[in-house]
């Protein structure tokens, strides 16, 4: 389960209304640039965003959760500035955003995403690799097009964001080879992976709005540390989630042998079930059948890593980027609406359940 938080009770009022302005905002520019892709990559990135089903008839499918459109178009009231104003920068963020997940979901074998089959697993694994590349080159397309200087200043720091998110990838599979990694390792790559995407969406908006580079980078840390809330949340419902929330299979991480934080944390921890876990997981990795383990294998590995206190930190590091994130917004003079709903986007990450 998600950390739970005082927050929650006003998540309900204010952060299901802000994830709908920006999906509402972003979307018909979003559909408009993914019209613009070659056949097929046009049709194949309809499937993703689940415009469209398998056979090419339109779909209504979940688009995903929406925080990082909901940022950038709020982040531009910051300046003042209308919300229309952070659409180019929510549409290119949501452009890497899924270029990150098109590749992901091949790399790291995942045959289901939203409650449906993946990209790679329909259309296969080439068109998988070229409509990520092409979703990231039209990212570039959608903010540079608008020939402001305020642009080329949001393109350079999605340049920063996205070469964060790579590296962060590619620290996260390495990760996958290695018998132990540290806390700060793997807290390190979170935030390359998931945090600075997040922080760029959360300053994009006040770029284009004009904002100077002090509320920009605040802005940012904010989005930094929601980022590593948001990715251990998700650590969490990668192994204890439920898959009819999360479209995922049962205890997703651990069959793809991720170093997520509570494992990493309980391996740390010491003691028994630490212990326990570090030689399972050791044995698991020379073991040529481990695709084949049964729910209650994984089951079992879950309880470890819950026994040795790896659940209950993640929790608890959730909870902590969550306050360092909202204490970051008092260094930018905004107005306290926006504030506000700066904070119940915030709550809505550590209460969600997918």
């Amino acid at each position: 389960m998600p950390p739970a938080s005082k927050a929650a009770g006003r998540t309900a009022a204010d952060a299901p209304a802000l994830l709908e302005r920006g999906r509402t905002l972003a979307m018909p520019v979003l559909r408009a640039a993914i019209d613009r892709l070659a056949p097929p990559m046009d049709t194949v990135a309809a499937y993703h965003f689940g415009w469209l089903d398998a056979d090419g008839r339109p779909a209504d499918g979940d688009g995903g959760k929406a925080v990082r459109p909901a940022l950038a178009v709020l982040s531009a009231e910051v300046t003042g500035a209308a919300p229309e104003v952070g659409i180019p920068g929510a549409v290119a963020v949501e452009l890497v955003h899924n270029f990150s997940l098109l590749h992901d979901d091949l790399m790291d074998g995942d045959e289901q995403r939203r409650h449906r089959d993946t990209v790679w697993k329909v259309h296969g694994p080439a068109q998988a690799i070229l409509v990520g590349d092409a979703l990231f080159a039209l990212a570039y397309d959608v903010l540079l097009e608008l020939g402001t200087a305020e642009a080329a200043r949001a393109a350079r720091r999605l340049t920063t964001a996205s070469r964060s998110l790579i590296d962060g990838q590619a620290q996260d599979i390495s990760y996958e080879h290695r018998e132990r990694v540290g806390v700060e390792e793997c807290l390190e790559m979170e935030g390359n992976k998931t945090g600075a995407l997040l922080a760029c969406a959360s300053s994009v908006g006040a770029v284009l709005g004009g904002a100077d580079q002090h509320t920009a980078d605040t802005l940012e840390t904010y989005g930094h540390h929601l980022g590593l809330a948001f990715q251990a949340v998700d650590d969490l419902l990668g192994i204890w989630g439920d898959p009819a929330a999360t479209g995922k299979q049962t205890w997703s991480d651990l069959r793809q042998r991720k170093k997520s934080l509570p494992v990493v944390a309980a391996l740390a921890a010491g003691g028994s079930a630490s212990e326990q876990l570090a030689h399972i997981l050791a044995t698991d990795a020379e073991s040529s059948d481990f695709a084949n383990f049964s729910e209650e294998e994984f089951a079992a590995r879950a309880a470890l890593i819950e026994q040795a206190g790896g659940r209950e930190w993640t929790a608890e590091e959730a909870r902590r980027q969550h306050t360092t994130a909202i204490e970051a917004l008092d260094a930018v003079d905004m107005p306290d609406r926006v504030r506000d709903q700066f904070t119940a986007l915030a709550d809505f990450v550590v209460v969600r359940k997918r």
